[in-house]
């Protein structure tokens, strides 16, 4: 049984990542049975609309496919950072996410957000987990995100890897997007998550990385904003996140639909400079009517 926790506040991240790095390696274990519970959130207009032009959707009341995922990102890392989580959150690789939006949500409405984590397992890599967020307005459930974190380390080479990715689109791209070497920064001042990675090259050539790098739910929101407004209805988005993107850089958005079911469309990122370097690919999946 689930033990809740109600929030009144978002927790800072800020904060939450000290505290991780505090804590350090951790092992083993079992997940914690906690759900976390932010209530009564209500969206302000100027964060909705810096977030839109940022990720490029269409500027209005409604609330982007991802943009959830960034009210509920600070439940998720605080969860994480516990010593009770068998993980640790510095370090953990964003590896898939997915999204349903089950109806259109608006500015208007007041949103309860609860995030909990669940199935632990091994794979090839180190060991994955998910963890869930789930929004609703009244008592009704509008939105639901599954985010898939992995912790390398010593794999189970006969786990299992999950859904395989589909291939990338190929071909002429889409659309080239100019990456400046400030987005990690820009994209923290709105989502709060100033993970060291994303920051400066200095902090993420601390961590391994070449340079600093692009947050992967910008990444699919700007693919998912370049699709139009619809994305923002009902629908069901799933990314998998392959090679980082490097800040600065220039990208290949490219896409493709399936002509025998219109209502699928798998989209990706590649490298321009090296187009064999494919950043993430993504399927948009919308009801029929």
């Amino acid at each position: 049984m689930a033990q809740q926790e109600t929030f009144s506040s978002a927790p800072s991240l800020a904060k939450v990542f000290v505290k991780a790095a505090i804590a350090g390696k951790k092992s083993g274990g079992a997940l914690p049975t906690s759900e976390l519970v932010l209530t009564g959130h209500k969206v302000g207009r100027e964060h909705l609309m810096d977030y839109q032009r940022l990720c490029g959707f269409g500027v209005d009341d409604v609330l982007p496919h991802t943009y959830p995922h960034i009210l509920g990102f600070p439940l998720q890392a605080e969860l994480m950072a516990r010593k009770a989580f068998p993980l640790p959150l510095v370090g953990l690789v964003h590896v898939e996410n997915t999204i349903t939006v089950r109806r259109t949500v608006t500015v208007d409405d007041v949103l309860d957000i609860a995030v909990h984590a669940e199935n632990l397992r091994d794979h090839p890599k180190g060991r994955q987990v998910d963890l869930v967020t789930e929004v609703s307005v009244d008592g009704e459930s509008v939105w639901s995100g599954r985010s898939t974190y992995l912790a390398r380390g010593k794999g189970n080479p006969d786990a299992e890897r999950g859904v395989e990715a589909p291939a990338i689109p190929k071909g002429v791209a889409a659309a080239q997007w100019s990456l400046p070497g400030d987005l990690g920064r820009q994209y923290a001042a709105i989502s709060g998550d100033v993970n060291p990675i994303h920051m400066h090259s200095l902090t993420a050539r601390a961590m391994g990385f070449p340079a600093a790098i692009a947050h992967g739910m910008w990444t699919s929101a700007r693919v998912l904003g370049a699709l139009g407004r619809s994305v923002n209805g009902p629908s069901t988005s799933h990314v998998w996140f392959k090679k980082p993107v490097l800040l600065p850089g220039k990208v290949d958005f490219v896409i493709e639909s399936d002509s025998a079911r219109k209502r699928l469309v798998v989209a990706g990122l590649r490298s321009t400079r090296k187009p064999e370097t494919e950043h993430l690919v993504l399927t948009l999946e919308t009801p029929t009517h």
